[in-house]
């Protein structure tokens, strides 16, 4: 367990773009995916009827537990901007945030929960940035 929580200290530390790195040295070298697994819903098929499925037709729809960030627009007020995106995504130094910021649409924050989502969103909506949760 020490291990582990000394590779979770170490992570903690890196950049956005070197966690980026990371994640795609890690599903080359064991062949895997990072990316959410989303499940298509089923398209009407030629003749009008759904296409079959394993699922009820009523049944209601997984709700999502994880959520991206996205910062769409910086908008006037960029000196703001990068500071609370520096306070979401404490990994970032500040040109790593500034950049991020410029390059709008961007990703902030990668699979995160809906309340941390939601805290980042209101958090940068404040200082005038438009953000996505995806």
């Amino acid at each position: 367990m020490a291990k582990i929580e000394e590779i979770l200290k170490q992570i903690e530390e890196l950049s956005v773009m070197d966690l980026a790195d990371l994640v795609k040295a890690l599903e080359e070298k064991f062949g895997v995916s990072a990316a959410p697994v989303a499940v298509a819903a089923s398209a009407p098929s030629a003749s009008g009827s759904a296409a079959p499925s394993g699922e009820e037709a009523g049944a209601p729809a997984e709700e999502q537990t994880t959520f991206n960030v996205v910062l769409t627009n910086a908008g006037a007020n960029k000196i703001s901007v990068i500071k609370a995106v520096r306070e979401v995504n404490q990994t970032l130094g500040l040109k790593e945030a500034k950049d991020l910021v410029e390059s709008a649409p961007k990703e902030i924050l990668n699979a995160v929960n809906k309340s941390t989502a939601e805290e980042a969103k209101t958090k940068l909506e404040a200082v005038g940035a438009t953000v996505e949760l995806k």
